[in-house]
């Protein structure tokens, strides 16, 4: 595969008109806004508490906050359209009002749901389906023109994990994304981050070999996000709990930051924060 091809090496995103720089990795703290995201202690149940867990994120080092109003879990209730933005619009016209310097993304598939928390006030759009599951969404970010996370998944939060199966993981999730990205291009949206969707509709089978061969991605020369945090893939194979999860998810941020990932995104902000200084002391 060509890399002349794809976009130039990214280092940075333009969020509202100002630069952020991506050269040095950056953590992303979840806070979900549902009562059934698969760790209990993300969910988050009010204003007030958005609040407060934004700002210990924040203090921690978190450089962005991803606001979820619909869970992604394996085999998660369907939730309307209208149920998600009322869960949403208010965290983040609460956010942008007492914490402006949050740099707000939402985790949604839905073009309107992308439209309506822009236009109340988030930055970046963060997108489980890569379009696949709205058309109508690639052409929203273009008129939007905010920075897109696009995740590679097979299926559905509801069937994802039923029976995943590929040729070759690597190389099909690649083939994935080279043509979603030859269509964002085409309607230039700029900043595109890429996530190879560890744990959606994959094995654990499947996330071992595509972490394995993780710096592979750097093909498309463009930032690459991973979601290991308290997943299954980490806490099936150490027989433990979610609960119990945390340093499997710091040993696996570790490896994915030596093999190229520039934004982790996890509940546990102070510990990745840790992880990307070492692994940067590692390699100063």
């Amino acid at each position: 595969m060509a890399e002349k091809n794809f976009f130039e090496a990214k280092q940075s995103l333009n969020i509202k008109g100002k630069i952020f720089d991506l050269s040095r990795p950056k953590v992303m703290g979840i806070l979900n806004i549902t009562p059934d995201s698969f760790y209990s202690n993300s969910r988050t149940n009010s204003i007030n508490e958005a609040l407060k867990k934004t700002e210990q994120f924040l203090n921690e080092g978190a450089s962005f906050i991803d606001i979820g109003g619909y869970s992604s879990r394996p085999g998660a209730n369907d939730v309307s359209e209208n149920e998600e933005l009322a869960r949403l619009i208010p965290i983040v016209e609460a956010l942008n009002k007492q914490m402006p310097e949050a740099i707000i993304s939402i985790d949604t598939f839905r073009a309107k749901v992308a439209e309506e928390t822009i236009s109340a006030g988030a930055h970046i759009i963060n997108d489980i389906s890569a379009g696949s599951m709205d058309e109508k969404m690639f052409e929203t970010i273009a008129k939007l023109q905010v920075p897109y996370i696009m995740m590679h998944m097979q299926g559905t939060p509801q069937n994802m994990q039923q029976n995943p199966i590929y040729k070759n993981v690597l190389l099909d999730i690649i083939d994935y994304l080279a043509k979603k990205i030859a269509v964002i291009k085409a309607l230039k949206i700029h900043d595109v981050i890429i996530d190879p969707g560890f744990g959606f509709g994959k094995t654990i089978d499947h996330n071992y070999k595509l972490l394995n061969q993780m710096q592979d991605f750097k093909v498309f020369k463009l930032p690459v996000l991973v979601g290991f945090s308290r997943k299954g893939m980490i806490h099936k194979v150490l027989e433990n709990s979610t609960a119990e999860a945390l340093n499997g998810t710091t040993v696996l941020n570790t490896i994915a930051l030596q093999k190229g990932a520039k934004i982790l995104r996890v509940h546990d902000v102070k510990e990745a924060i840790e992880c990307v200084k070492l692994v940067e002391r590692l390699n100063a």
